[in-house]
């Protein structure tokens, strides 16, 4: 059995941020399932498969692709039933697609409006160019205007984890006593934030920061990057 992922990196190619492949990173050792981990600068998609997929992650399974973190948690839940379930039925997959939907809407922006230029700077100078025309195209800003607020987007950013604590109260992990892809969706935003740009914006006593250390020690997971704040 042969499985390879291919990870965004940056100029470092040991300096992993995106947070969807994180979450498949997290999926796959989830499933206890031996992975060959290929480091992908923004310039080498395209020579993946042919042009398979426009980004990454991306799964090959044997010469099997498969592309975007929730469609390869679902693959590898299919494909490998004997392992540890990613979702323990449809009610996990359904409460996945909520936790998805907080994540990128709320988590995401409030981290792009603080991180975009640590972003950048960790790019090798082939990706920066595509990088800065690609995010303006889709923001419609220059990258220095999206974090021009960065100081206010850091005093906001705690607030908008309070439904994290909220179920922190309850249980240890969203899946409840053990961790789920949704937990790995959440776990995959904050990671990013926290090899980016850092994460001085949060109290160290904070519960979301104890539950991302107690993710972070779910699959090793703590020394496969450089921290880079």
């Amino acid at each position: 059995m042969t499985l390879a992922l291919y990870s965004l990196c940056g100029a470092n190619p040991q300096h992993f941020f995106s947070p969807h492949c994180w979450k498949a990173v997290m999926a796959l050792a989830h499933k206890g399932l031996a992975f060959e981990e290929i480091p992908t600068t923004y310039a080498g998609i395209a020579k993946i498969g042919g042009g398979f997929s426009p980004t990454l992650p991306v799964l090959d399974d044997n010469g099997h692709l498969v592309t975007d973190s929730f469609a390869i948690a679902l693959y590898l839940e299919e494909a490998y039933p004997d392992r540890p379930s990613l979702f323990r039925g449809e009610g996990g997959k359904a409460l996945s697609r909520m936790v998805e939907g907080y994540s990128q809407m709320v988590i995401h922006t409030a981290i792009m409006r603080m991180a975009l230029m640590d972003i950048h700077g960790a790019l090798d100078e082939g990706d920066k160019a595509y990088f800065r025309e690609s995010r303006e195209q889709r923001l419609g800003r220059k990258l220095e205007d999206v974090v021009a607020n960065r100081a206010a987007e850091e005093a906001a950013f705690a607030a908008k984890l309070e439904p994290m604590r909220h179920m922190l109260k309850f249980q240890p992990f969203i899946g409840g006593e053990s961790p789920l892809f949704a937990d790995y969706i959440v776990f995959g935003a904050l990671q990013w934030l926290r090899v980016t740009a850092g994460l001085s914006m949060l109290a160290p006593d904070d519960p979301v920061v104890a539950w991302l250390d107690r993710c972070l020690d779910l699959h090793e997971s703590r020394g496969r990057t450089v921290t880079a704040a």
